[in-house]
């Protein structure tokens, strides 16, 4: 088989739908065999949908015991993870900061940022086992700049950046890069919660860089990318994938702005 990802088992959570569906698609079209995890079921259609490389198992990031049963089905059936991409999340919408419960925070915590950890605890000494490979964390662009209204949310997810820091300079000896994407707006389910349609969602994005919704192919492009040999020299990376949205601001008072 042939491929960037030709002989190589990745964990990809959350990968029913969305991000984590397209990478799992496009891991598999680049050799990979994917063992993908989620608390939803229909992940298992996915799953047969590729084909024979990939094997669903439903999974909550946040129960330790979980990620111990998909860690020993990852040796069993495919002799072990050679790459990890802890993609599962959820999100939290609309609270003021004076009004969230500490449920709230908890709740945020234990799926997005203690999820990353025991993922990279449990599958870590595989990967290792294996001779090294690649572990890459979705965070998002609330992990860069405030965003009101979404406190849990944005907490969780640069607890995530910090996560990814130090496992990168303590994993990385031992052959594994870490590396961090940060996504923008995606049209995903979680994405568009207000169920716009692509042209509502691209008429809000006018004003960046890139003028459109990003898709969920292109986080699977880039995990392709900090998955593979490509990024060989990539360790403790934070990739922006936003269509530039975080990269400034356009102001009609000044030349060359945006109509």
């Amino acid at each position: 088989m042939t491929g960037k990802l030709a002989g190589k088992t990745a964990i990809i959570t959350g990968a029913a739908q969305g991000m984590g569906a397209a990478t799992a698609r496009l891991f598999a079209q680049e050799g990979a065999n994917c063992l993908m995890t989620d608390i939803r079921p229909e992940g298992a259609g996915v799953a047969d949908e590729i084909g024979a490389s990939a094997l669903f198992a439903r999974h909550d990031v946040s129960d330790e015991d979980d990620w111990k049963t998909i860690a020993a089905l990852a040796l069993d059936r495919f002799g072990g993870a050679d790459i990890l991409i802890n993609n599962a999340g959820i999100v939290f919408m609309g609270g003021s900061i004076l009004e969230i419960e500490r449920a709230d925070f908890q709740r945020l915590f234990d799926v997005n940022t203690m999820g990353c950890w025991l993922g990279i605890k449990h599958v870590a000494p595989q990967i290792i086992a294996n001779g090294g490979g690649a572990i890459v964390n979705i965070a998002s662009i609330a992990a860069i700049t405030g965003l009101n209204g979404i406190a849990p949310y944005a907490v969780s997810k640069w607890g995530v950046r910090g996560l990814s820091r130090t496992a990168a300079l303590e994993l990385g000896p031992k052959g594994i890069r870490v590396n961090t994407i940060m996504p923008g707006t995606i049209n995903t389910q979680m994405g568009n919660i207000a169920n716009e349609t692509i042209e509502e969602l691209n008429a809000r994005h006018h004003r960046q860089p890139v003028q459109r919704v990003g898709e969920p192919q292109d986080i699977a492009s880039a995990c392709l990318f900090l998955a593979s040999a490509d990024s060989g020299y990539l360790a403790g990376t934070e990739l922006v994938v936003d269509g530039g949205m975080t990269s400034g601001f356009y102001t009609d008072a000044l030349p060359n702005g945006v109509d």
